[in-house]
């Protein structure tokens, strides 16, 4: 049965120029030497277990994930998280589309967050020309080459710019032999929504430049710089780019699906590692989850040991309500429908959580690793 489809073609979209926003890079910015509020007794004592578990996994090799939501970005924290990587603690880095929409947006106009109750009213939230067309352009051209989601993205940003292909070297490969592989039919596949792209906005082959003044404040560019993975895991409808015409079902597929995999390459690992969950309700766990049981099912086939020695801190504002060593409270306790504590707790290693902003927290794991010049083996 065929439905009717909203024509996207059909919404008017602005200049980001004119948006009001709420956040300013220049002055929402967390320094990493800004002193974060003292921590509690409690706090005091998972602090004291969790940066030496990090110190011990980099220098056994060992990953430690960090995922995060949104608002860790839109707090300013980017430079915090960019003296994680620099220093070599940090191996891994997730966040949801939200994310990634809010430090592109950081690095190309120096500000970010709009007023979404004002805007709705007026029909324009969301309807940004800017946002819109290049991210989905970069996931396009990305996934025609083989990029991950925040991979895409992160190269936009470091690169301060886009090649744009020539349509008819891809016509002339489109009308070649059929491939050989399932990997050359699914390039093939890449390579036809590409080429639809490029035709239905007339897009001039050759470089795009697209600068952006403050890609010193993001950290999926930094990342992409560094060959740190920075990865993305959005969900289909759930972000504002997903009102532009320019977005492609096929390109966040094939872009984020990739990302996945990388991400569970990561935990395959996790052994002797350690994972940061910060501020992230559904995404990080969710994830994590499904690629764990990945892991633990391929482990098991190939040593017959489960994977047990890891270390899982999550971090959000809602209060304690249970004490998650004792196990899993009942369907009757409101902390059941913690995901953020029941899905981590569920996977076994040890579990701590931290009732903290997210400013706090990252200032005091990144003030309280070594310094730089005791930093882990690469």
């Amino acid at each position: 049965m065929t439905h009717p489809l909203f024509d996207r073609r059909q919404v008017q979209f602005k200049p980001l120029v004119v948006r009001a926003n709420k956040k300013r890079i220049d002055a929402d910015h967390v320094p990493p030497a800004q002193c974060p509020r003292p921590l509690r007794e409690a706090e005091r004592r998972i602090f004291d277990e969790l940066l030496p578990r990090i110190v011990a996994a980099r220098r056994n090799r060992r990953p430690v994930m960090l995922a995060f939501g949104a608002h860790t970005i839109k707090n300013g924290l980017a430079p915090v998280l960019i003296r994680l990587i620099e220093a070599g603690w940090i191996t891994h880095l997730a966040t949801n589309g939200a994310g990634i929409i809010h430090d592109w947006e950081f690095a190309f106009q120096g500000a970010t967050s709009e007023d979404v109750r004002g805007n709705v009213a007026r029909g324009e939230f969301g309807n940004w020309q800017e946002t819109g067309f290049l991210i989905n352009l970069a996931l396009n051209l990305g996934a025609m080459e083989g990029c991950g989601y925040g991979e895409s993205v992160g190269r936009l940003i470091a690169r301060e710019g886009l090649q744009i292909p020539d349509p008819a070297e891809l016509d002339r490969r489109l009308a070649g032999p059929l491939p050989d592989s399932p990997e050359g039919y699914e390039q093939r596949a890449a390579e036809a929504d590409g080429r639809a792209i490029l035709h239905r906005f007339n897009l001039t082959p050759g470089w795009m430049a697209v600068p952006h003044p403050w890609k010193a404040f993001s950290i999926q560019g930094r990342a992409y710089e560094l060959g740190v993975p920075f990865t993305g895991h959005p969900m289909f409808g759930h972000d504002i780019i997903y009102n532009h015409p320019m977005n492609r079902g096929a390109a966040i597929g094939r872009t984020a699906e990739r990302d996945f995999l990388a991400y569970a390459a990561q935990v395959a690992q996790i052994e002797g590692g350690v994972y940061l969950s910060v501020g992230s309700a559904v995404m990080s766990p969710m994830i994590f989850e499904k690629s764990f049981s990945m892991a633990q099912n391929v482990a098991l086939q190939k040593t017959g040991q489960p994977i047990r020695d890891l270390l899982i801190v999550t971090v959000d504002l809602a209060e304690a309500g249970w004490d998650w060593s004792r196990g899993e409270p009942p369907e009757t306790d409101p902390a059941y429908y913690q995901r953020f504590n029941k899905s981590f707790n569920r996977m076994g290693g040890t579990l701590r959580y931290l009732s903290m902003d997210n400013r706090d927290f990252l200032l005091h794991l990144a003030q309280g690793l070594p310094r730089p010049d005791d930093r882990p083996p690469a």
